[in-house]
């Protein structure tokens, strides 16, 4: 079980570190490129101010380039996921990159007999042998992951389906007989005014029956909002602002309804930084953007106040491991003085 529980982890968390190391090995080979591209150039400017005669920078250029392709086809090939198939990724593009490399030097040494077919050769019966040595372990730990993967989306409908089962027993059930109670006790109050002791008892009872109403109301509309199931999300956090404290402007451009667990997620990211917002600034303006972009539903709700909110605390953290649980991403931007963006990522396909 730990296992498995390890596994569903590595396949959630894996797609964000790669995007990570993409983006920052972008910025490094953006920076080697101009670097080369300046000493390409320099290099030809003394080769044309001494003389000309042999064309000598051919060979910085080439050594430029392996230096720049190395490094490219290596980023390139870590964006594969990790494992074997990261692993097969990298000999391919080292094999193809010396593959080249020998053809250009035995260009640029004259031609002649063509001896690159010889490495290239050895590189691609490697490269062979590598692809097809695959260990039994790594084929059924991936297997295991893909399985984890589709069992854990079925889990995820299973209980987003058993939470509006329960929603609507509760409203259509146990609500629906306390209001009955609560009007059978508003006719017994009204048939003993002449009995006020007992009058007072059944208001007091009436008025019990009421407040469990009420918490019952709240505790339906916790588990799964009535209004998200019959509207969709964007009428949900429509309500959600209107019934929130603060002004509240809501920006939306959805054109499909999302899986019921997505939009489920969404609410609850948007009820708990509206909740947030109220408690650390009261009054402060609200906007709320929802969009949905490829196969992805965006939300972000932004407030104006002072900042400095904890994104481990408890609140945020459930809501990361909810959005986490759906393939998702979420982020909580919050410099002190400056408000909070509360931004989530949800692939909603």
């Amino acid at each position: 079980m730990e296992r498995g529980l390890w596994l569903l982890e590595q396949a959630t968390t894996e797609p964000m570190a790669r995007e990570r190391n993409v983006r920052s090995g972008s910025a490094v080979l953006a920076a080697q490129l101009t670097l080369s591209a300046t000493v390409a150039l320099a290099v030809t400017i003394i080769w044309a101010a001494t003389g000309m005669g042999y064309f000598w920078p051919m060979w910085v250029w080439f050594g430029l380039a392996l230096a720049l392709a190395l490094p490219a086809g290596i980023h390139s090939a870590w964006a594969e996921p990790r494992g074997r198939l990261r692993r097969l990724a990298v000999h391919r593009t080292l094999s193809m990159i010396f593959s080249v490399s020998v053809v250009v030097i035995w260009a640029l040494a004259g031609g002649g007999f063509f001896w690159p077919v010889f490495p290239i050769l050895g590189l691609g019966l490697a490269f062979v042998a590598h692809a097809a040595a695959g260990s039994p372990h790594q084929r059924d730990l991936a297997g295991r992951v893909d399985e984890l993967t589709r069992t854990r989306r079925g889990a995820l409908d299973v209980q987003a389906a058993e939470l509006r089962r329960i929603e609507r027993d509760l409203h259509d059930g146990a609500q629906a007989r306390l209001v009955a109670l609560s009007m059978q006790l508003g006719r017994a109050e009204e048939r003993l005014e002449d009995q006020p002791e007992a009058a007072a008892l059944v208001r007091r009872a009436r008025e019990e029956a009421s407040a469990a109403i009420a918490e019952l109301r709240d505790l339906a509309r916790g588990i799964a909002p009535p209004v998200l199931a019959d509207r969709g999300l964007v009428a949900a956090v429509e309500a959600l602002a209107a019934r929130s404290p603060s002004p509240v402007n809501v920006s939306a451009e959805v054109v499909h309804r999302g899986p019921p667990m997505v939009e489920t997620a969404a609410y609850f990211v948007v009820a708990e930084s509206l909740t947030n917002a109220a408690k650390h600034a009261p009054g402060a303006p609200v906007d709320i953007a929802i969009q949905e972009s490829d196969a992805t539903l965006v939300v972000e709700v932004a407030d104006e106040g002072p900042g400095g909110a904890d994104p481990a605390g408890s609140g945020l953290t459930g809501l990361r491991q909810r959005v986490e649980a759906l393939d998702g991403a979420l982020s909580v931007s919050s410099p002190v003085g400056r408000g909070t963006l509360v931004r989530a990522v949800l692939p909603c396909a």
